[in-house]
């Protein structure tokens, strides 16, 4: 395996059946439990962030009342719920895991605590990262990188349903163009939405590269673990 320690960043939605967007589907999160192991099986050391669209988002919701402090308040304990339910579908196939929460929920998870991730890391036991950041106003994207360079990962794979980073809508445009590697300032230049402004500015201040790539592909996540040439890495 080309990594030794990877960050992997999934939505929400990853979570929820095909198409649908809400709610966890069982068979959908046995199914990443068992990607995620078989990695994780091979010896690399994990760090997994997940996000809460399915179940709060808050660019669905801007009519409802909530301001947005709350709102984002609601989604980072949505992926608490979902971190919890990655926890026990991994640990059902055997692979020990642990939730690290940036909020505090002591009954259903672990305070976020650096030097304890680590140690978790280094036995072989998947770290998945909730809460987001902690606070409001930053995405679960500037989450990964934020834990990515925290913990020391090597590289962030960001999960999407698509091949990679195409020039355009690929679902709109049968002649969008897949690019295959990018540099950080090739993707700031042509305005390509690899990840929130935030997020993307800590991967290049630090030079963390991010291989975008498609998750729904059997297989994808053991290949860009093992450094294959897949979907788009943007770094340099």
């Amino acid at each position: 395996m080309k990594y030794k320690r990877i960050m992997l960043k999934l939505s929400g939605e990853a979570l929820s059946k095909e198409g649908k967007g809400q709610g966890i589907h069982q068979p959908t999160l046995y199914k990443i439990a068992q990607d995620i192991a078989a990695v994780s099986n091979k010896g690399v050391q994990m760090v997994v962030v997940v996000g809460g669209g399915n179940i709060w988002r808050y660019r669905d919701t801007t009519d409802s009342g909530i301001e947005r402090t709350a709102s984002d308040t609601m989604g980072m304990l949505a992926t608490i719920m979902n971190g919890v339910a990655l926890q026990a579908a991994l640990e059902s196939l055997g692979v020990h895991s642990r939730v690290a929460s940036a909020i505090q929920v002591p009954q259903v998870a672990e305070p976020y605590i650096r030097r304890r991730c680590i140690r978790h890391l280094e036995k072989n036991r998947v770290v998945i990262c909730a809460g987001g950041t902690g606070n409001p106003f930053f995405t679960t994207d500037s989450a990964a990188a934020l834990r990515a360079l925290e913990l020391q990962c090597e590289i962030v794979l960001k999960a999407t349903n698509v091949d990679g980073i195409f020039d355009k809508d690929p679902n709109k445009y049968t002649d969008a163009k897949l690019y295959t590697t990018l540099t950080f300032q090739q993707a700031l230049e042509q305005r390509l939405n690899v990840m929130d402004q935030a997020a993307f500015s800590l991967c290049q201040d630090q030079n963390l590269p991010i291989r975008v790539f498609n998750f729904t592909v059997d297989g994808n996540l053991m290949r860009a673990a093992s450094g294959e040439t897949i979907g788009t890495i943007v770094q340099g």
